[in-house]
Order: structure tokens, then sequence, then C-alpha cells
């Protein structure tokens, strides 16, 4: 299977995202607020690195087959991060089968853990 790589991140990426988003969070665009709340510079949305996800499980395994998909967060991705989309197929039956998934920055670091199940029956 293929891995899905974006980066490195840009703010413009991070501002794109949240004007397509509607989360005008500051803490994701300003550098000023995003220290003051003790990051190192505005930190991008975790649901950015979930697009990213998505976006790797439905063009490996098809999106009109996908029936769930849900994430969990677990590190920040900050501008400059490069990410990388990547899973394995970790339950198959004669119904479909279930993906388990990473998105991880350049140095290993897991920001977005993610499951899917997919039909075998596609509409």
């Amino acid at each position: 299977m293929s891995v899905f790589t974006y980066g490195p991140l840009t703010r413009t990426d991070l501002v794109r995202y949240q004007g397509a988003s509607g989360d005008f969070n500051p803490i994701h665009h300003d550098e000023p607020f995003a220290r003051s709340a003790g990051m190192p510079a505005p930190l991008s949305l975790g649901m950015l690195q979930a697009g990213f996800l998505a976006t790797w499980a439905t063009d490996t395994f098809g999106a009109a087959a996908i029936r769930s998909f849900r994430v969990r967060f677990a590190a920040q991705v900050f501008p400059g991060d490069t990410v990388t989309c990547d899973g394995r197929v970790v339950r198959r039956d004669e119904d479909g089968f279930d993906v388990e998934m990473t998105c991880t920055t350049q140095d290993g670091t897991v920001a977005v853990y993610g499951w899917a199940t997919f039909s075998l029956e596609t509409p």
C-alpha cells in the first residue's frame, strides 16, 4: 500500500483549512496568541490531519465503500512539520474489513490514530 505524505505544512495551509472548516480559533493562526498559550507557534487543526487520514483511506480503499471513520488526536502538529498517513487491514470477513491508521510527523510521532470500516459491497 502507498502512503500519503503532505508537507511541510505552512501557516497558509492552516488558514486555508480554518476558512474551509469555519474554525477561526486564533491559536491556529495568531503567533502572539499561540505563544501566550504556551505553544512554540500556531498549531495545526487536528481535523486537518484527520482529513489527511480520510484521504489516504478513501484513496486506498475507495470512498464508496467506507462505512465508518473515527480518530483520536495524540500529538500537536506545527507549521514546518511533514505528516505521513499509513495504515493496515486488521480484520477481514465476508462483509468487509477494518483498517487501523496513523498520521505521523517527520520524527515518527503519532499525531492522529484512526480507524475505518469498509464494506465489500459498494452501492
